[in-house]
């Protein structure tokens, strides 16, 4: 009987030479190349080179190596097929039957701030998953590992058995398909965002495994949480958890929901949520501060809510926080002082998201929507309004106060289910209805929140009034100032329900609808 061979040419390092060493003392010739077999031969393992079994030497800077019949040959070639095997013999080939290949560092190299387009193109692998895709189709006679988290399974079914098994085979080229699939995608993603391509005729994406969910939004539905391969800086996929039970489903949607909206200020800013809609968003000086507003806002929802700080919580505000019972709290960071207070309490999960960049927060990224079928894609909703692009429409002016409180309302209602509409007032929301079939619908939740609190509040709304009924509830809460997209048929009904009522009103010329 043959010798076995593994040809083994790796980026990734991690693991190889013991791998290697298990290998040729169980009898397995080891091919080999470049930079891989250098360092296997440096630690005594013995390597034939891939110029030895092609006959022809590595050229092109390494781009052309393994690109050869005597390799890919040896790695599909079907052992029992009889004129295969002659053909084998009459040519002189040899079979391959390891196959332990990682590939060039595609992403680690796109993920460098200052990479150069050239080298981005130079480190796309060609050889390797070539080598790859062959040795997996023919699983049923040859074993591929592109993970070293498989080495130690693989040695042990040779050691105890002889060879892998046929279903760890089967399980391993799968996952060399996925790899090589996630790696294509990476590749074409980054080469269509150098050429302009924003929506092509194919969408790929990838995803990697942060972990398994004990369960989806029921108990009976499985899940699991994916991060993107290039996930930022400050994203809820790049946390750190520091304190507490393991993060639900829905435990991770309602974060990131929170997340998204203290995002949108430059100030201490503190936002809590319940199920992806918020129920108190405060802002202050600090972030004690604005806890309280966010807490004053709706003190019964907040219980078992989530709460989002775009600064570092400190001793004052987790001592507010420990009061009441949260499900989790994510910040840039938590000082040593309010670590000690909240992880008194056993089940809180504490999230440190890092400093993010409010430059990154403004561009957009691609969201993927299942439906049946299919998906949709669109891009996030990054666009603000400043100030000088508002149109007033109204006889009256907002005054500078109103004007600060219409903007601070615009920002929040923009992350509120639609139909939705947010009462504004002090830095901080004192009534929102989300998620109504009709806007006026949603004004009357928000309205009989606040109570009292509207008057002398201001309204937002996420989309134009198509009628009047809104402004009239407005007025006789005692609201004193509007902020809504304009654009609908009857917007003069709405304006003149304004001027009757001595109400400001401005037009962003922006709708913020969110499904």
């Amino acid at each position: 009987m043959a010798k076995r061979r593994a040809l083994i040419s790796v980026s990734d390092k991690t693991g190889i030479v013991d791998f290697a060493r298990e290998l040729a003392g169980l009898g397995v010739e080891i091919i080999s190349t470049g930079g891989t077999a250098s360092l296997l031969e440096r630690e005594g393992i013995p390597v034939i080179g891939i110029s030895d079994v092609t006959g022809f030497p590595e050229i092109l800077d390494g781009r052309v190596k393994t690109l050869h019949p005597a390799v890919h040959s040896g790695l599909l070639a079907i052992r029992d097929n009889e004129e295969h095997r002659r053909t084998m013999e009459e040519l002189g080939l040899g079979y391959i039957d390891f196959v332990i290949v990682n590939l060039y560092p595609f992403q680690q190299t796109i993920a460098k701030p200052d990479v150069g387009y050239e080298e981005a193109v130079e480190n796309i692998d060609i050889g390797g998953p070539t080598m790859l895709r062959s040795a997996a189709k023919n699983h049923a006679f040859v074993t591929v590992v592109v993970d070293a988290a498989d080495y130690a399974g693989v040695l042990q079914e040779i050691k105890e058995g002889g060879d892998t098994t046929l279903e760890t085979r089967k399980r391993l080229a799968a996952k060399v398909f996925r790899h090589t699939a996630a790696y294509d995608a990476l590749i074409g993603d980054y080469l269509s965002q150098q050429a302009g391509e924003q929506l092509p005729e194919r969408f790929t994406v990838t995803y990697e495994k942060i972990q398994d969910l004990r369960y989806g939004e029921n108990p009976h539905q499985r899940a699991a949480f994916y991060r993107k391969p290039l996930a930022g800086k400050g994203d809820l996929t790049t946390a750190e958890q520091l304190h507490g039970k393991e993060l639900s489903y829905n435990n991770i949607n309602d974060a990131n929901a929170a997340l998204a909206i203290v995002k949108e200020f430059d100030e201490p800013a503190v936002v809590a949520v319940k199920h992806m809609n918020p129920c108190g968003v405060g802002i202050g000086t600090t972030v004690a501060e604005a806890y309280r507003k966010a807490y004053e806002s709706d003190p019964t929802s907040i219980f078992g809510g989530i709460v989002a700080a775009n600064r570092t919580v400190d001793a004052e505000t987790a001592g507010m926080l420990s009061e009441l019972f949260l499900e989790i709290v994510l910040a840039p960071d938590f000082t040593p002082e309010a670590l000690g207070i909240l992880t008194r309490k056993k089940n809180i999960r504490l999230l440190k998201l890092g400093d993010w960049s409010r430059a990154a927060e403004r561009k957009p990224e691609w969201l993927v929507t299942s439906v049946a079928g299919g998906m949709l894609v669109q891009e996030s909703d990054v666009l603000s309004v400043e100030a000088s692009e508002l149109k007033v429409v109204t006889d009256r002016q907002p005054t500078e106060e109103e004007l600060k409180q219409l903007l601070f309302g615009w920002k929040v209602v923009k992350h509120v289910k639609s139909n939705a509409i947010v009462l504004a007032k002090d830095n901080m929301t004192i009534g929102v209805g989300a998620g109504q079939m009709n806007r006026v619908g949603a004004a009357r939740i928000a309205v009989e929140q606040a109570g009292d609190k509207a008057r002398g509040a201001v309204l937002a709304s996420d989309a134009f009034f198509p009628m009047g009924d809104t402004v009239e509830l407005a007025a006789k809460a005692g609201i004193t100032a509007i902020i809504q997209p304009g654009g609908s048929i009857r917007d003069e009904e709405s304006i003149a329900a304004a001027n009757a009522n001595g109400i400001a009103m401005v037009f962003t010329g922006v709708r913020h609808f969110k499904h």
